[in-house]
């Protein structure tokens, strides 16, 4: 069975709603390349190429601060390391499928899409279905994504002086965090990768970001890890 235009249709149209919330996120990502001293041909190919959300902002902040290579790699890879698990879920629905269709779901692979896949194989499990279901929902993400992070490079090359743009980017990025922060968990993760990541803004090779995000993570786990003990007791 042959997956239909509808098919692709309704995943976009799925992804709608949601994309209320990524437009300026992505105009932060937008903002992020350009303050940190890149041109805005060099930011949209960065935006293309790397397509990593809030990885993508971190990776930009560190290279901007002239981190070494290394660093940039880890803390991007640390970030994304819940993929591993999106994408062994998602694994199933894409067996036997073509080395394109699967190397293409994966590069365009996020948190939303993944959501909207995987409630979608409840309500209809036929694999071609889903597949162009989630494909679907993918590209109206990565559209927007991509036009937003355009936008926001123009922009910041619009804004007078290197000091506005370096105080929007983290402010930007602080108010599309602040609704996240519900539950201990999440708020726990923050405070501990926020406090980390000061405590250590000095440490060598700009480990800092590094890490804070890694001590937020293990906080973020452990308080996880309590509240299930506490449930199963």
């Amino acid at each position: 069975m042959r997956p239909s235009k509808n098919d692709y249709v309704r995943g976009a149209w799925a992804m709608a709603p949601i994309l209320i919330g990524v437009v300026p996120f992505s105009i932060v990502a937008g903002l992020a390349g350009v303050a940190n001293g890149m041109t805005i041909t060099e930011t949209a190919a960065f935006s293309l190429f790397t397509y990593a959300g809030a990885a993508q902002i971190a990776a930009l902040e560190l290279i901007g601060d002239n981190a070494p290579l290394s660093v940039v790699l880890c803390t991007g890879l640390i970030i994304n390391l819940r993929f591993l698990m999106f994408s062994a879920a998602l694994a199933p629905h894409f067996s036997g499928t073509s080395l394109r269709r699967r190397l293409a779901g994966a590069y365009l692979l996020v948190d939303h899409a993944f959501a909207l896949g995987m409630l979608e194989a409840k309500r209809r499990p036929e694999a071609k279905s889903l597949q162009a279901f989630y494909l679907g929902a993918c590209m109206a993400f990565w559209l927007t994504w991509q036009i937003g992070a355009l936008a926001g490079s123009v922009l910041g090359a619009g804004l007078p002086g290197s000091e506005t743009l370096e105080i929007a980017v983290p402010l930007s990025f602080l108010a599309l965090l602040a609704p996240q922060l519900m539950g201990r968990a999440p708020l726990a993760a923050a405070v501990v990768a926020a406090a980390t990541a000061l405590l250590l803004h000095q440490a060598p090779a700009n480990l800092g970001m590094l890490l804070g995000t890694g001590a937020g993570i293990l906080a973020g786990f452990g308080v996880l890890t309590l509240n299930w003990k506490r449930a199963a007791a």
